[in-house]
């Protein structure tokens, strides 16, 4: 009953050319297969073990009106899909119908399914089953290197998958994913800052091939980005993905050249961060110049930093991380960014 890794992660778009462009030609992603029915129009792409899967057409209607453009499918390898099915419908999910040839899936959060794909632990992801796929010969070229010969930066594994829910679930999603799916209770974290609050709990797979942050607002407390994120999704759903990087300033450089947009981290951060995080002084220059974030845990520390969202709803973003011995998510910038933008107001007001 346990699913070992993400075999691939399936977005549903109002425009799939301009959301694969996003991915090709921002983050370097390739141009792997295609495939057509009268129901979905999808691509495939890939970098190194990551599989995106962008679609469109009548099949993902109802998901995008109810959500917005996002993330409607995280498919799960699985050394045994009948015992993991199994297992994820006695947890309480349900069962979800499915085309010929297609593999089984199931509910996981809002509208949010998971797709069940046999593969033993070890083995290479291939093309999703059941779509009838053609091959891409030519790929796009955005991974190759650079003029220079040098080799531009590129992701290394999907590091995270981060799910907001709604408040008053948050332990409950969890044990879902504890009992259906033999994941493991992480590390959960009450987080505050200023007049917010959020909950956490992380729950992954004992391969470490899949991990969910799972967040809740607090209720209690004055609503924030949660909030709006649960609005403007029209519920739960996966807010961001995480992205591995092995050096994360050429990384954000590269990709904002490309046209990837992050957001901006006001200067007050830097200014505190070299009190905040021993060790960082002769890099805090380049993570100011790249608006790059730090944290640091017991184990190390870790540079983060997240784009803005590229859809309409403005609900989907990604984030790009380097892991230095930490084995965190970087809790600690929340409150650090929000001391950091009061500080900035005040001095301005």
């Amino acid at each position: 009953m346990t699913a070992h890794d993400i075999e691939y992660i399936e977005i549903y778009t109002a425009d799939q050319q301009r959301t694969a462009d996003y991915f090709v030609s921002g983050f370097g992603f390739r141009e792997r297969a295609r495939s057509r029915t009268d129901r979905l129009e999808s691509v495939l792409l890939s970098q190194l073990g990551i599989q995106i899967v962008v679609s469109s057409g009548p099949a993902a209607e109802e998901f995008i009106a109810a959500h917005g453009d996002g993330i409607a499918d995280v498919a799960f390898a699985c050394e045994d899909v009948s015992a993991t099915r199994d297992g994820a419908v006695a947890a309480g999910a349900r069962l979800l119908p499915t085309a010929d040839g297609e593999p089984p899936a199931v509910t996981g959060f809002g509208g949010v399914r998971h797709s069940l794909v046999r593969r033993l632990p070890g083995e290479s992801a291939q093309l999703p089953p059941g779509r009838g796929w053609t091959p891409v010969t030519e790929p796009a070229a955005a991974a190759a290197p650079d003029a220079s010969g040098a080799d531009v930066p590129g992701l290394r594994r999907l590091d995270h998958i981060a799910v907001c829910i709604e408040a008053g679930r948050l332990y409950d999603q969890a044990r879902f994913y504890i009992e259906g799916f033999g994941f493991e209770q992480y590390s959960s974290e009450y987080v505050t800052f200023g007049e917010q609050a959020m909950d956490s709990v992380v729950v992954r797979s004992p391969s470490t091939g899949i991990t969910f942050t799972i967040v809740e607002p607090d209720a209690t407390k004055e609503p924030g980005q949660l909030d709006e994120f649960l609005k403007r999704n029209g519920g739960s759903g996966v807010q961001h993905l995480a992205f591995l990087v092995d050096e994360i300033v050429p990384a954000v450089l590269t990709f904002e050249s490309r046209g990837v947009e992050f957001l901006q981290t006001p200067g007050t951060y830097y200014d505190a961060l070299a009190e905040r995080i021993s060790g960082l002084e002769e890099t805090i220059t380049d993570l100011r110049k790249a608006n790059v974030l730090a944290d640091r845990d017991e184990w190390g520390y870790l540079l983060q930093l997240f784009t803005r969202s590229p859809f309409e709803r403005r609900t989907l973003f990604f984030e790009l991380i380097q892991r230095q011995g930490a084995q965190g998510f970087g809790s600690s910038n929340i409150r650090a960014l929000y001391e950091a933008v009061e500080l900035a107001r005040t001095a301005t007001s």
